[in-house]
């Protein structure tokens, strides 16, 4: 049986891909793609972790994944940046 978060991983995933695909396609780079993928899959961990909570919201579970989420996304962020 798949569970509401089951979908949200595979959006995620989905996301992800998607931009790498879309990247090859267009000639942009493989990271200005996954960073636009990734930034796309931000609103989906937003929805699981913010607007449908697992856990109570002062969970300390709840909020490292968020954080390390973040990190990610800023690192991949630098990565992409020119210059």
């Amino acid at each position: 049986m798949v569970d509401y978060y089951d979908g949200i991983l595979v959006a995620i995933v989905g996301c992800i891909l998607a931009g790498v695909v879309v990247s090859v396609l267009t000639g942009i780079g493989v990271q200005s793609g996954l960073f636009a993928g990734t930034l796309v899959a931000t609103l989906f961990v937003y929805d699981a972790i913010i607007r449908h909570p697992p856990l109570p919201p002062t969970e300390p579970a709840l909020v490292v994944p968020l954080v390390v989420w973040h990190a990610g996304v800023l690192l991949l962020a630098v990565a992409v940046t020119p210059g």
